[in-house]
């Protein structure tokens, strides 16, 4: 029977405000960028945008 463990990984998470929009990337991960009118939803879509790059 095969096993499964879950991997945490932590990122940095560099974000900047650009008038309307909370705009970040991850410092670790090139290529994962997103937005989002709030900090809550930039960190959603943060991570979002990370599971869809992992395929």
């Amino acid at each position: 029977m095969s096993q499964t463990k879950a991997v945490i990984r932590t990122f940095m998470l560099e974000y900047w405000r650009d008038k309307r929009w909370y705009v970040g990337r991850l410092k670790e991960v090139p290529g994962v960028f997103s937005q989002g009118k709030t900090l809550s939803e930039l960190k959603a879509n943060i991570s979002e945008a990370y599971r869809l790059m992992l395929g």
